[in-house]
């Protein structure tokens, strides 16, 4: 690459490949939460660590740093954790 500008445009596309992908991934949790019926399935502990422990696996395989690996799936976890609760939340009849 030739200049910053280089760069910076193909970081842009990469970032909107990411999007389009967790959308896809937001529409699977969407689909999986149908199948939880209270708040510990929703945070589900266990498969949380596993699926962190793969994407450890997963990044030093493809030569990305696991910690930073681990950094970003916590907080995409997280962020669809909350999410799944909320819309779970909207779902109970007052």
């Amino acid at each position: 690459m030739d200049s910053l500008d280089e760069v910076r445009a193909r970081i842009d596309g990469i970032d909107g490949e990411l999007v389009r992908l967790l959308a896809e991934r937001q529409g699977l949790v969407r689909a999986a939460a149908a199948f939880k019926t209270d708040e510990q399935a929703v945070r589900a502990p266990d498969r949380v660590e596993r699926v962190v422990a793969l994407a450890r696996r997963r990044a030093a395989d493809a030569g990305l740093a696991p910690e930073v690996a681990e950094a970003v799936w916590r907080s995409m976890i997280a962020a669809f954790i909350d999410l799944e609760l909320a819309e779970h939340a909207a779902q109970r009849p007052s």
